[in-house]
């Protein structure tokens, strides 16, 4: 069985993660490299966040040679949305209702973002209306 995913990661897991994502397939020397230099960890930290990573049902890896090889078990958009999920359940009572609230609540909503948001809402609206009328037919 594989291990339950926790729904959040930590800062420096969501470092390694990005890469992950964005590199594919890497030794540990390679996402030590490619960290940015002011997020720079140890090879030890970046081995043990790894495994962390992998028992968390993240990552997994396989051996070539000697060397490990992690990649990505977990799509980005996937882990994005399970953060929003605990997010909800763990703050808003799991209410994405109170989310949305408070996120309009935040006076720094652009024009923009406002129209957008409106834009969504609207479709979900016509698309629940459409999936109710096929429903009772």
């Amino acid at each position: 069985m594989p291990p339950k995913k926790s729904a959040t990661l930590t800062e420096a897991e969501l470092r390694l993660m990005k890469i992950l994502w964005r590199r594919g397939e890497s030794g540990v020397s390679e996402l030590v490299a490619a960290l940015p230099e002011e997020e720079s960890l140890a090879y030890n930290s970046v081995l043990t966040t790894v495994r962390i990573l992998e028992r968390k049902g993240y990552v997994t890896h396989r051996q070539e040679g000697r060397a490990f090889l992690y990649q990505a078990a977990v799509a980005e958009q996937e882990a994005g949305q399970s953060a929003v999920q605990h997010l909800v359940s763990r703050f808003f009572g799991n209410s994405r209702e109170q989310l949305v609230l408070s996120l309009l609540g935040d006076r720094s909503l652009s024009l923009e973002e406002i129209e957008r948001l409106r834009a969504v809402l609207n479709q979900a609206a016509a698309e629940g209306s459409a999936a109710t009328g096929k429903a009772e037919e």
